[in-house]
């Protein structure tokens, strides 16, 4: 979804996929991504080979990071299946940290005329789905509520 979404103003700042954003925790460890975030990658003229990520370092963690160089330069050649990267350069700032995950809820218990006729479902996990809706829709008691998810950062235009 944020390739679809910010795919233009991705490119604008060099990333060729915006994956790299969204993926940074799987590239580099959920370790060094709550301390870091890609901020760009700038290529030499003409070229999509041998550019430079610069990374958005939160605050004492620089050190460590530029002690991981080459590690990551690794890993993010490996993510993008080719030599794309050849230097990082780090930038001080307080890198954007993901949405929290929402909480599971337990589903309520299925009414029994509702449970029989869902047994009969071959799929699984369809009638797992289909169990949590009829059970939750059976504990209210009213219209529906619709809770607002919270808001992700913008990391384009918000510098901190």
């Amino acid at each position: 979804m944020v390739g679809d979404i910010g795919g233009m103003a991705f490119k604008r700042f060099g990333f060729v996929q915006g994956s790299i954003v969204s993926r940074w925790p799987e590239i580099v460890g959920e370790r060094y991504a709550g301390v870091s975030t890609p901020e760009s990658i700038r290529f030499p003229a003409g070229r999509k080979a041998g550019g430079t990520l610069t990374l958005l370092i939160e605050g004492a963690h620089g050190p460590l990071i530029q002690h991981l160089t080459p590690m990551i330069i690794e890993r993010v050649n490996r993510f993008f299946g080719y030599e794309a990267v050849a230097k990082v350069a780090f930038r001080r700032g307080a890198p954007v940290k993901p949405a929290p995950k929402p909480e599971r809820v337990q589903p309520a218990a299925v009414p029994r005329e509702l449970g029989e006729g869902l047994r009969a479902i071959a799929d699984d996990e369809l009638r797992t789905v289909l169990e949590s809706l009829a059970g939750r829709i059976a504990a209210t008691n009213g219209a529906p509520r619709v809770v607002p998810q919270p808001r992700l950062p913008n990391p384009i235009n918000n510098p901190e």
